[in-house]
């Protein structure tokens, strides 16, 4: 129960992080403006009521249904979750209303995972339905009447009046079904016909799916315009093919494919070249094309190393901070220093999410955990780096601290399946080491009786 107290002790100071940011960003708003009150005892003791409940109950349920489990996961979810709300309440409280409804609603799903998915193995006797799920969620904003395009990205289905991402939850499982196919074909993936340029080179035929994934990958960029999901996606593949196979023949193929696919869409489209376009040189237009990068510019480099502190600086003049620029507002208000924070924090939970995976028993838990986790890392390094400007920017969330309901709750149904497979891998490897021990004190006991027959026979 070792790894529960290390939980809990990290969820306190999360909370304590997370509850100190509030109070900050309340009184600073208040001194700002006269107009604005902040009542320190009521508005303090009902977010951290809110916040303690919350995240006690997600603390307990892992302690009855997975007391066993990794103790870094859920700490570092719930601290950028916890700093991911306070900046989004200090950009706009309308929004901050509407993702502590989210946030409630993540770990009600973290939850129900826990409770519901005793083995995520079954999932590998489902992987070609959850094949056919996971693509017919990405490509369902394409279908006429239920897709919409918000900002330029078709990536949306209206219900209501909400807005929710399928591709978010696309992801999950078609991370499930990579697992469980690779799992099945693993030993023919990693034959190779031919040597070329240093790298084993499997046969042509095994590389349909890598194909199929290129197609989908291009389809997502081209008609629904969203260059992260289709980068995300396509990451995905080849990590996990690599991963399964240990062959650098995919990475290569599988990037030069991507690379090519991307030039022709560049060539042959106009929204993929604007996009490009205002990467390279987002100055050329700074009030237009380039305003939202310039920006996320101007904002990191006020922040300088310490920042201009929580609600002191203006990054409310960045477009859409809360969501696709959020890093770009800790950058400026807690500096280099806090963005690295931040930064380390993903990192810990990287660490975390493939300590899981190296421990999995399963083939099949082993490549799901590899799988989840790298979307995390990779969704984290994409947007950052278009934040950065090391890639074109994209319009995906930072995982856990951006605003947006669908992504949050699919990082916690993430985070249930990390937290389960780490808990049954132990639970396996502590039933391994009891039969081991037995077969050993059997081993022991049959060579003294062994020994003993021999002595009576002299």
């Amino acid at each position: 129960m070792k790894a529960r107290t290390l939980e809990l002790g990290l969820l306190v100071l999360a909370t304590l992080v997370t509850a100190v940011g509030f109070v900050t960003v309340g009184l600073s708003e208040t001194a700002d403006s006269p107009d604005v009150t902040f009542d320190l005892q009521g508005e303090v003791g009902g977010f951290l009521a809110v916040v303690v409940a919350l995240l006690l109950a997600a603390h307990v349920v892992i302690r009855l249904f997975a007391p066993l489990a990794d103790g870094m996961l859920f700490p570092c979810a719930a601290l950028l979750n916890g700093l991911g709300y306070v900046m989004i309440s200090r950009l706009d409280k309308g929004l901050a209303d509407s993702q502590s409804a989210w946030t409630f609603l993540g770990i009600g799903a973290f939850c129900t995972v826990l409770l519901v998915v005793g083995s995520p193995r079954k999932l590998e006797q489902y992987r070609y339905t959850l094949a056919i799920i996971g693509v017919g969620l990405l490509l369902l904003p394409l279908v006429p009447g239920l897709g919409v395009e918000i900002n330029g990205a078709r990536i949306w289905l209206r219900v209501g009046p909400f807005s929710i991402q399928p591709g978010e939850f696309a992801k999950v499982v078609l991370a499930a079904f990579l697992a469980g196919y690779l799992v099945d074909k693993r030993e023919v993936l990693t034959l190779t016909d031919t040597r070329f340029a240093g790298l084993h080179l499997p046969a042509i035929r095994h590389f349909g799916p890598l194909l199929a994934a290129w197609g989908i990958a291009l389809m997502v960029m081209i008609a629904q315009r969203d260059l992260g999901s289709s980068l995300l996606f396509f990451t995905l593949f080849i990590v996990m093919f690599y991963v399964a196979t240990n062959r650098a023949a995919y990475v290569v193929i599988g990037m030069t494919m991507f690379s090519i696919g991307a030039v022709v869409a560049w060539r042959m489209f106009s929204h993929v070249q604007r996009r490009v376009d205002i990467w390279l040189d987002p100055f050329e237009d700074p009030k237009g094309a380039g305003f939202q990068i310039v920006e996320a510019a101007f904002a990191l480099a006020d922040g300088g190393v310490t920042g201009t502190g929580l609600a002191q600086g203006t990054p409310k003049k960045i477009p859409y901070a809360a969501t696709d620029m959020v890093f770009a507002a800790f950058g400026e208000e807690l500096g280099l220093l806090g963005a690295t924070g931040l930064l380390v924090t993903f990192m810990f939970f990287v660490a975390a999410g493939f300590r899981v995976a190296t421990n999995a028993r399963s083939p099949f838990e082993k490549l799901l955990s590899a799988g989840l986790t790298s979307l995390l890392g990779f969704q984290a390094f994409i947007i950052i780096g278009g934040i950065l400007r090391v890639l074109p920017l994209t319009g995906v969330t930072l995982p856990f601290v951006s605003y947006g309901g669908s992504s949050l709750i699919a990082n916690y149904v993430i985070l249930a399946l990390l937290v389960r497979i780490s808990h049954n891998s132990m639970v396996q490897a502590v039933e391994e080491a009891e039969e081991l021990e037995r077969t050993a004190g059997s081993l022991t006991v049959s060579s003294r009786t062994q020994a003993g027959w021999t002595a009576v026979a002299q």
